[in-house]
């Protein structure tokens, strides 16, 4: 038995609803999906990005010289905010440029592994580090005032665990988006 070509139909889109910038009495940049944004799919992106890149940022400003002491707990959470704030950040370069892009890739079934695989990346990531932390930085932080690492660090997997509840959350609207179920 031969199976024929899949055939993918993107639904069109109806109207103007938040393609391109709005200047005056016309339209700009229509090219764009900056309706994509102010989506319930935008934000949780969004929010991912934003979480994944406060995590990253204090890992790399406050973690860099503690490294050593936490050990494979900091380089295994570093690794895990880089990866999954490169690809979030693509998907929504990829949606905001491509309104085709956006349906066609949340029909697939990566939206929906990418966001499982993160979410089990930052949750695991999340309790080694918080083990870590308080096994290491904290007896340093007891000792030395004004120690930045430890409090720094503390968010850091506090975050996580938040990042992680979001990616899990997008996987589960993810995959209720592929199955077609609303």
């Amino acid at each position: 038995m031969t199976r024929g070509p899949t055939i993918v139909r993107v639904a069109p889109t109806t109207g103007n609803g938040g393609r391109g910038i709005k200047c005056c009495c016309c339209r700009c940049c229509e090219c764009f999906n900056f309706g994509y944004l102010t989506s319930q799919h935008g934000i949780i992106k969004l929010s991912e990005a934003m979480l994944g890149g406060l995590c990253q940022s204090l890992l790399v400003k406050y973690g860099m010289a503690e490294a050593s002491a936490m050990g494979s707990a900091f380089h295994g959470f570093l690794t895990t905010a880089s990866a999954c704030l490169l690809t979030t950040s693509l998907l929504i370069t990829c949606y905001v440029l491509s309104s085709n892009s956006q349906h066609l890739i949340r029909q697939s079934i990566f939206e929906c592994v990418f966001n499982s695989v993160a979410c089990f990346m930052y949750l695991s990531a999340s309790s080694y580090m918080g083990v870590a932390v308080n096994i290491y930085l904290y007896p340093r932080y007891s000792l030395i005032s004004m120690y930045a690492a430890y409090p720094a660090m503390t968010a850091v997997y506090y975050i996580g665990v938040i990042v992680g509840i979001v990616h899990g959350a997008d996987a589960y609207i993810s995959y209720k988006y592929h199955k077609g179920i609303r």
